[in-house]
Order: C-alpha cells, then structure tokens, then sequence
C-alpha cells in the first residue's frame, strides 16, 4: 500500500506489528519515498492516523533496456513507461522481451513490477556433464539469456529453454 507520511507519498514495502513487555504497541515499517526513492524505517504508534493513497496495478510487457533504464509497454494501448534500474531491481535477471510483469502506480507514477511465479529463459552456457554422475540427482551451473546463473541438472544442455522460480531462483523443469 501507498500512504502520505510527512507530506510525501510512501510505499510501505514491509511492516511488523509489535507488543514488546510492558510497553504500548506499535508498527515498525519500512517506506520508501516516491520523490527520493529511498527507504527508510518508521515506528508508528497504535493511536496514530496514516492517509491511505489508493494504488493501481496494470499488465505490461517488458520491451528494451534503455542504457540503465527498463523499458515497459501497455499490451491494449501501447504506451510506454520507463523504470528505473533501481526500482527493477534484481528482477532484471528474469527479464526477457515480451515478458509479462504487474507494473503498480500511486498518483500516475510506477513504483515497482512484480513478476510472475515463474519465468522460461533460454540456457545460454551450460558446462558438459561429467558421464557417471547421474547418481545422486547431480546439478551444475547454467548460465541463462539474461546472465543469471542457475542450478539446473546435468542433461540441461545448452540453448534448451528451462523454467525458473522468480521467488528462489531455482531451476523446476524444462519447457
């Protein structure tokens, strides 16, 4: 959620309610201003009001890098948003062009993308296995399309497409 704390608009990315011994309850949170983009920590204390900001969420398409710039497209009316490397974050390695993501907007500005549960991404480099070691569910590491490198089993050859958890970064299957 999005809430205006001390004039600005702030997107909560994490909070805990805590009761510690005999003190009053409060909600430790963490924001991460618009304006800035940087985040910080924030104790609020139970009998204090915050002024929710509505957020929307709409499909996309991711279409290019531009230099360090992330670059997504509205599938039904083409318009285009521009991201910056630091709200992408480590969703960078499962970005490939076309892919769908959930771009979330407070006040017509994009705040940050979530991908799906799991991404298809073509193996760029994979080592050969070594014949014999197909024992004990062996793996090795792939180097995919994007340059993440992954786990993945000893017949995973290279330019096979592989599917990946974007939550763990592990390899599940083929595709």
């Amino acid at each position: 959620m999005a809430i205006n704390y001390n004039g600005d608009i702030a997107v909560v990315l994490d909070f805990q309610h805590r009761t510690p011994g005999n003190l009053r309850a409060f909600v430790q949170a963490t924001l991460r201003s618009i304006k800035t983009g940087k985040a910080s920590d924030v104790r609020f204390s139970s009998t204090e009001k915050i002024e929710p900001i509505p957020m929307m969420t709409t499909k996309m398409e991711y279409s290019y890098k531009d230099g360090v710039d992330y670059v997504f497209t509205d599938p039904d009316t083409y318009e285009t948003v521009t991201l910056a490397a630091e709200l992408v974050g480590d969703d960078k390695n499962y970005l490939v062009e076309n892919a769908a993501v959930t771009v979330t907007f407070v006040e017509e500005k994009a705040v940050s993308i979530e991908l799906p549960s799991s991404v298809i991404l073509t193996v760029a480099e994979a080592p050969e296995g070594i014949r014999g070691d197909s024992a004990n569910n062996m793996q090795k590491p792939v180097i995919m399309e994007t340059g993440i490198t992954v786990q993945a089993p000893l017949f995973i050859k290279t330019g096979e497409k592989i599917k990946i958890d974007t939550r763990t970064g592990k390899y599940m299957e083929r595709a």
